[in-house]
Formats: C-alpha cells, structure tokens, sequence
C-alpha cells in the first residue's frame, strides 16, 4: 500500500459504531486483512488488502466470505465498498463476487475515478 493509513484513522472511524476486522494469517505471518463498518445503516468494507506473497491463493475471496457472513449474521442487506478505476483486479474481483455498480464520482483523470459497487445480502 502507497500511503497506509494511520491507525487513528482505523480509530476514528471504528469507534462507536459496529464494525468488524478480520485478519488472514498463514504460519503466523500476516497474510492479509479486511476492515469494514456501518455506514448510514448499510455495511461499509472500508479498506483490505492482501501482501503480495500471497495473491492468488483465495485469501481475499476468505476475507470477504468472512465479512459478508458477518454482516449477513448481524442483520445487514447489503454491503458496499468504493474503488478506483485504476484498480481493475478489484473491480474484477468485486463483479465476480455478486457486486454491482452504483455509482461513479468523476475526477479530471479517469482512472482516478471513484466506483461505488454494492451486494445484496440474501
């Protein structure tokens, strides 16, 4: 990750609301991690990331198993997460997984662009 958040970020918007961290280990070394909250009533898969070691190994696809069941469990109908045009591998993850595109906020670059997607929760 190019500039990682601080972890008072993680703490500001993680205090008071619900929310859920899942951390991906393999022989004790991190693997991976996903981070989302409530937001406005829905659940909001803020930030996750796999090291690069271990792409293409179905830890991502653990994560967000993980958190859907989650969320599922404590009652969310949907969740929704934002991406960058530039990020295609998320775009084709998240489409792949059930997401649908919801919105686009424009900016001057394209690939900058800002892609909302959301999941029904069934």
């Amino acid at each position: 990750m190019k500039n990682p958040y601080p972890a008072a970020e993680y703490e500001q918007r993680l205090s008071g609301v619900p929310h859920l961290l899942l951390l991906a280990e393999s022989d004790g070394d991190m693997a991976g991690f996903k981070a989302g909250y409530e937001r406005a009533g829905v659940f909001y898969s803020w930030m996750g990331g796999v090291c690069p070691e271990y792409r293409r190994q179905g830890v991502a696809q653990a994560l967000a198993r993980e958190q859907e069941n989650w969320a599922k469990a404590e009652g969310y109908r949907h969740i929704r997460f934002k991406t960058r045009n530039y990020l295609k591998p998320m775009l084709i993850f998240a489409l792949n997984n059930g997401f649908y595109i919801t919105a686009v906020e424009k900016r001057a670059d394209p690939l900058s662009n800002r892609i909302w997607l959301e999941k029904v929760l069934i």
